[in-house]
């Protein structure tokens, strides 16, 4: 097997700026031939509910199912799921599902109110959401992970009802995904996927309720139909391919590095994987192991791929300037594996999950540490967060006037509003003033 041609780039050099925005470029065109499959799916699915859906589902993932009732798991079938788990398997989920509820718990907004001199009461009211639908990757690329990710924090934020899609090609179900569910408190589970689960999430059908916000990642046609009906309904986020950046100080073992970037690259071939250290000779050695480990890997040839065409080396003069490159990139997943993380912390605005120390490989943040997986791509964490509970909350405004604070607010309002020339505002304050 051949020695992976990895891209190594220097600060130093004059075109640095444009060398790292070429190897960031994301080239996601829409494309527009799956836009308009989409919105054809999403129309019919809106006119003729249940049967389009069915047909659909026959159709795309080779199903038999004839009639709108087969759709739906029990809750027999949920809990029967999580009783027959290897032991092993159900301690790991349960493990995982605590750490995740209790990370959540500190998340949680609560509402506030309060009181003016002259004894008007202002607040914000906080509600969860009504219904929340849940889209699950399903066959054989299955993440029980991204059900407790996505699911325990709508849970925490007290959403009223939970309904989980996850398709079954060729009938086939993942026990994983549906005892994650039923540990999660997912209400209805759906064997349904694609563009049409999406549709139906945001319309309703005469079996699928609609629901007031969709989450959970899904192909490129799941990813467009979230675009198209958003408005109708929330989204947590249009995710890209997954990425990792890693700063190291030259002092890890340079195995832990190359897995670490093994461990993002094999997700597909656009993945993203980077390094970037100030030590020339650990960059050096970090390549070496890539080389040598990369044989012993299952997913060889997708990480080869995605470390050839994305990946990279990043040589610095010193970590204050590998934080400087960090917060243009923006990560999804960010490891400091140095010395004194915390200091460095200090200096990094832009990451979707920050990795603190040697130790804390990104791997755990994935499944058990706690804090969310689901996390901004594409160098959108400069302005997005990761998913959590209060993306399941709401938040009302809360204004109660006294009668002394109607006749104050009533002339800032009245002066405001004819300046604006909206007369009926102006009166309506004015009626209120003494």
């Amino acid at each position: 097997m051949s020695d992976i041609n990895i891209t190594k780039l220097n600060t130093s050099s004059t075109d640095f700026n444009q060398q790292l925005q070429n190897l960031l470029a994301w080239d996601e065109t829409d494309d527009r031939e799956i836009h308009q499959r989409v919105l054809d799916i999403i129309s019919n699915v809106r006119k003729n509910g249940d049967k389009a859906v069915i047909e659909y589902t026959n159709r795309f993932d080779q199903c038999h199912i004839a009639h709108a009732g087969e759709l739906e798991f029990s809750k027999t079938t949920l809990k029967s799921a999580w009783d027959q788990l290897p032991a092993d398997q159900a301690q790991a989920l349960q493990t995982a599902a605590d750490r995740i509820r209790a990370y959540a718990e500190h998340q949680k907004m609560e509402s506030w109110q309060y009181i003016e001199a002259d004894g008007t009461v202002l607040g914000q009211k906080v509600t969860p959401l009504d219904r929340v639908g849940l889209y699950v990757p399903g066959g054989k690329a299955a993440y029980p992970s991204s059900v407790l990710m996505n699911a325990i924090p709508a849970k925490v934020a007290g959403v009223g009802e939970l309904i989980m899609v996850v398709p079954t090609p060729k009938g086939e179900t993942n026990q994983l995904v549906l005892a994650a569910a039923y540990l999660a408190g997912v209400d209805r589970a759906f064997a349904i996927g694609g563009a049409q689960a999406v549709a139906a999430l945001a319309y309703g059908t005469e079996t699928i309720p609609a629901v007031a916000k969709i989450v959970g990642p899904g192909n490129i046609y799941v990813a467009t139909a979230k675009k198209l009906v958003f408005g109708q309904v929330g989204i947590d986020m249009i995710a890209g391919p997954s990425e990792i950046l890693i700063i190291c100080d030259g002092k890890t073992n340079p195995d832990w590095i190359a897995m670490d970037l093994f461990s993002q690259a094999e997700h597909d071939e656009n993945a993203q994987s980077i390094l970037i250290s100030d030590d020339a000779a650990f960059l050096d050695a970090v390549e070496q192991s890539i080389n040598k480990l990369l044989p012993t890997m299952e997913r060889a040839e997708i990480i080869r791929t995605s470390l050839t065409t994305r990946g990279a080396l990043i040589k610095v003069n010193d970590l204050n300037a590998a934080a400087d490159v960090a917060n243009i990139i923006a990560p999804e997943h960010l490891e400091l594996s140095i010395e004194d993380p915390e200091a460095l912390c200090k200096n990094i605005r832009h990451a979707g999950a920050i990795f603190m120390g040697r130790y804390t490989a990104e791997a755990l943040g994935d499944y058990c540490a706690g804090p969310n997986h689901v996390l901004p791509t594409s160098s959108t964490a400069r302005f997005s967060s990761p998913l959590g509970v209060y993306d399941f909350q709401k938040r009302s405004s809360l204004i109660n006037c006294s009668q002394i604070g109607a006749d104050v607010l009533g002339k800032t309002a009245s002066i405001l509003a004819r300046g604006e020339s909206l007369t009926a505002h102006a009166r309506s304050a004015e009626y209120r003033i003494k």
